[in-house]
């Protein structure tokens, strides 16, 4: 009886967890699974420090401002290691924060950039098979996939990158295929590689060259998948099977930097331009053709962000201008609640459990709760700077530092 007693125990604390883990989201790209910065968990630290909750903190060699994207067990990043001018990609241990291997993707002279760039930008994708990455050498955008074990799979040479401002690309995966935008002043373009063995899926070249870092949004809007690409000097509405057009939107200036976001609630995309202007663009995604003058629901300056990407969350749009300065709007309208000083800022923000984790470049990570004010829930400092995004996955959160990553949790 004693025994059948202890196996109903264990039955149930089994099933306990089996139900807490389904609960669990690997965070498998650049912004998370749903590419948007959002996460579904809903146990997820609320105040650290540099010691408190700290479940572990690393060492990270070189400098990248890559994000942290985790697979189960496993933690993916990318850095440069300057001396050697290697360009490597890493692979940590999930629970313990040891590195189980580095690999150098290539090793190449070091790309001109600017001063807030690194060569290691780009954050990689996974899908739990391989891992992908993408660098630069010289001209050449150079795309790779590695095994979980770290081994090598293919490595291909999509086209050609120029800018001054140096190279950021985060691999999207859609299906069996790799997307990487390659959009410069040069060559420009839109790939699709294939995931198994990095073969040539469709590739589109672009006719107005001009740069875009921005990460593509895909989703499904009105009815049909659509990748939702700033570039080209356009805002498009794309089918990520061929990288035919649905839509296009002229403008609204020539240069594209951070990633889409939607709203399901307002039904609406945000997209923002970088360069020579900003602005800030509400479009519904039913349109086809052009739709430059029918689609645009508003658009403003001000508010208008660069290089960290927004977050949605219910009827709120939370942006972060390079400056520092958070505006939230109502999102539907177009309107601004409210704006707060919150220090200069590179990473983009996360939401977990209706709340936005909003990090700035001293490494501090505001968790502010969304609402017609400003509401702080907490402040946490790590005590270095960051410029990489946060990662959430099993109720921990991810940072990456100058120096360390960081396990944050219980």
């Amino acid at each position: 009886m004693q025994a059948t007693r202890i196996w109903w125990i264990v039955i149930v604390l089994l099933l306990a967890a089996g139900i807490q883990n389904s609960f669990a989201e690997n965070w498998p790209c650049w912004r998370g699974p749903r590419g948007d910065g959002t996460s579904l968990e809903t146990k997820v630290p609320v105040q650290w420090d540099a010691n408190a909750h700290v479940v572990w903190k690393t060492p990270v060699p070189g400098v990248g401002y890559a994000s942290p994207i985790v697979w189960d067990n496993h933690i993916f990043t990318a850095t440069a290691l300057l001396d050697s001018q290697e360009r490597m990609l890493l692979c940590f241990d999930r629970k313990t924060g040891a590195c189980l291997w580095s690999k150098a993707v290539l090793k190449s002279p070091l790309e001109k950039k600017h001063a807030d760039n690194s060569y290691a930008s780009g954050t990689p994708a996974t899908d739990g098979k391989y891992v992908y990455v993408s660098f630069l050498d010289g001209k050449d955008v150079v795309v790779a996939a590695y095994d979980f074990a770290g081994e090598p799979i293919w490595l291909k040479r999509p086209g050609t990158f120029s800018s001054p401002h140096g190279y950021s690309c985060s691999p999207v995966i859609y299906k069996d295929t790799v997307i990487v935008n390659g959009s410069s002043q040069g060559e420009s373009f839109l790939v699709a590689l294939s995931c198994s063995d990095g073969r040539e899926v469709w590739k589109i070249s672009l006719d107005k060259p001009a740069l875009s870092y921005s990460t593509p949004l895909i989703r499904t809007l009105a009815g049909k998948t659509q990748m939702i690409f700033g570039g080209n000097q356009e805002v498009a509405g794309m089918n990520p099977d061929n990288g035919s057009r649905y839509w296009v939107i002229d403008g609204p200036s020539e240069e594209f930097c951070s990633s889409p976001v939607y709203s399901e609630q307002a039904g609406l995309l945000f997209v923002c331009s970088s360069w020579p202007e900003r602005h800030l663009l509400a479009i519904k995604p039913d349109g086809a053709g052009n739709v430059t003058e029918t689609h645009i629901t508003w658009r403003t300056k001000d508010g208008a962000f660069y290089v960290p990407s927004p977050i949605c969350v219910d009827k709120y749009l939370l942006t972060t201008t390079t400056g520092g300065e958070i505006y939230c709007f109502d999102a539907a309208a177009g309107t601004v609640l409210w704006k707060h000083k919150h220090g200069r800022q590179y990473a983009s923000p996360v939401l977990a459990n209706g709340l936005v984790y909003m990090p700035n470049d001293d490494g501090i990570i505001t968790v502010i709760k969304p609402g017609p004010a400003f509401e702080q829930v907490a402040r946490n400092d790590i005590g270095e700077k960051t410029f990489a995004s946060p990662a959430i996955s099993g109720g921990q959160i991810f940072l990456r530092g100058e120096k360390y990553l960081y396990c944050i949790g219980q």
